[in-house]
């Protein structure tokens, strides 16, 4: 499905003659064919959506990290550029939570698990991982997860 809406996109930043993002969603296309290539290479198939939801999320970071290279370097074009790729990359991925819903999650799912300490960390972030794929930043929430489990 993702990976349709993608090639849709493709096609229609093609017709527009919009370079900035046919560029972008060429480069998130061959990322998702490198992952997928990789994934092949481990005897898994080709990666379901929840899994290229983490391949955007990964690229977003990237592109993230080179923009405060950039601002620190003065180059705000370039700073510019990748923040313009970061908003296309974006409209791919679900809503973001909120963090009162991060914390709200969290509980529930802590709840769920049955979760008494950190050594059932492992579970609980797997178990929002599952439910929650592109929906959470899992590094942030991963300190949720330690806070609640080292206070409870």
């Amino acid at each position: 499905m993702l990976r349709e809406n993608i090639n849709n996109a493709v096609k229609d930043a093609m017709r527009a003659k919009d370079e900035r993002k046919l560029s972008t969603l060429r480069m998130v296309n061959s990322t998702i064919k490198n992952a997928d290539i990789e994934a092949r290479g481990q005897g898994k198939p080709p990666l379901a959506d929840g899994e290229l939801l983490s391949v955007l999320q990964k690229m977003i970071k990237q592109r993230q990290e080179s923009v405060e290279l950039y601002d620190k370097g003065g180059r705000a074009e370039l700073a510019d550029a990748e923040r313009a790729e970061i908003a296309i990359i974006s409209g791919y991925l679900p809503q973001q939570m909120s963090e009162d819903e991060v914390k709200a999650a969290i509980a529930a799912t802590i709840a769920d698990q049955g979760a008494a300490g950190i050594k059932d960390m492992g579970k609980v972030i797997g178990a929002l991982k599952a439910k929650y794929a592109g929906q959470m930043d899992f590094g942030k929430a991963s300190g949720l997860v330690k806070a609640a489990l080292t206070a409870g």
